[in-house]
């Protein structure tokens, strides 16, 4: 009986499915049987081809930074593989880390350390064990973990300056009229405008010349942070622009309530105007965020001590170690304590650490896709 009754329902199904089938076959039929329908059609489908391509033109360089981390030095020489590796070398990104530390943070090669695990595991795969090494030297890397902290530190701080400062001085832009207001809001453009590299030099010699907190400013992270609570800093005037074109579009009938009910300026603008640009702020913190960690222009004239040096441009030393003489690379290896020199320092370790040092941003930035999209909508810089 429980045979039959199952035997039925799955007829239904079948059914059910057979003829929501048919009924989108001619609700189709009937939207594009006409000449009309068939231009719209067409029309749907090149924009799909060219949004696809669009999409594959930006995603292309992530696809291949990572497929070709992951390679043996043989498979970056066979012109047969493309893009799917022969074996996952995940000990690239162990080799890249080491680089980028400059010096050992695995504590054991990888044939050591894969001899112990099949003694103690014989029945573990390859796969598992790879996996294993490379956490473990993720894990030790970050005991002595002072680039990516220098790199969080200056970063997080220059954002929230920037955030706070930023949307203040927007604000004051947008809602009230002051002597000048034409020609300051012209100079913020000024500002935006003009390259990093032309104001380098009198930045460098006055951030020189300031004895606050216990002397010059060079080889501190002061140039690269104290600017940002004064709405300068790197980019600060684009986010001047943002927030005014957003609080330009805030209705002051608003604020008019707030202070019939008793609120003062300050009061008004951070219970009541600053929560609602959300999306903004979103959008300020996510292109903040993105420029400040991989910003080495300014950081490398700031800062020289190597102990207050940054994670993204320790990039250099994997692709001056990949780039060099075989002797050269010998020497490093042995300093690094690593064995098989013979196919370690390649394009693909090179490829590894730039997946390592854009990691952070990039999850940062797929967390913040959607809240970043509605401000790029709502904040004027499409011109809308």
């Amino acid at each position: 009986m429980s045979v039959n009754t199952e035997s039925s329902q799955s007829k239904k199904r079948l059914e059910g499915l057979l003829n929501n089938l048919a009924l989108r076959w001619y609700l189709f039929k009937r939207k594009y049987s006409t000449f009309s329908g068939l231009k719209q059609l067409l029309l749907r489908i090149v924009m799909y081809l060219l949004v696809i391509g669009l999409a594959f033109v930006f995603v292309y360089p992530f696809l291949y930074m990572i497929v070709n981390s992951l390679m043996s030095n043989s498979d970056l020489n066979s012109s047969s593989v493309n893009w799917i590796p022969t074996e996952l070398k995940f000990e690239n990104f162990s080799v890249a880390l080491d680089l980028i530390n400059g010096k050992k943070t695995a504590e054991k090669t990888f044939e050591k350390f894969l001899t112990e695990t099949l003694e103690a595991d014989p029945d573990a795969s390859m796969f598992k064990v790879r996996i294993d090494y490379v956490i473990r030297a993720i894990r030790i890397w970050f005991t002595d973990r002072k680039y990516i902290v220098n790199s969080t530190f200056v970063t997080v701080l220059a954002t929230f300056g920037h955030v706070i400062t930023c949307s203040f001085v927007g604000y004051g832009f947008a809602r009230y009229n002051f002597p000048f207001k034409k020609l300051l809001f012209g100079l913020v453009i000024l500002a935006f405008i003009v390259p990093t590299q032309t104001l380098i030099i009198p930045s460098y010699l006055t951030y020189s010349n300031i004895k606050w907190f216990g002397g010059n400013w060079i080889n501190t992270y002061y140039p690269l942070i104290v600017p940002t609570f004064f709405g300068f800093g790197l980019r600060g005037a684009l986010y001047i622009f943002l927030f005014r074109q957003f609080y330009l579009t805030v209705p002051k009938s608003l604020e008019e309530a707030a202070r019939i009910d008793g609120c003062g300026f300050m009061k008004t603008y951070w219970k009541i105007v600053f929560p609602l640009a959300k999306a903004t702020l979103v959008v300020a913190i996510v292109l903040s965020v993105v420029w400040h960690w991989n910003d080495s222009y300014e950081t490398g004239i700031y800062v020289q001590t190597p102990s207050k040096q940054f994670l993204p441009p320790r990039i250099k030393s994997i692709i001056s170690a990949a780039n060099a003489l075989p002797d050269q690379q010998q020497e490093m290896l042995r300093q690094l304590g690593l064995e098989d020199g013979e196919d370690t320092l390649n394009n693909a370790v090179v490829m590894a650490g730039a997946t390592v040092i854009s990691a952070p941003v990039l999850l940062f930035f797929a967390f913040a896709q959607s809240q970043f999209m509605q401000g790029i909508e709502r904040s004027g810089i499409t011109g809308e």
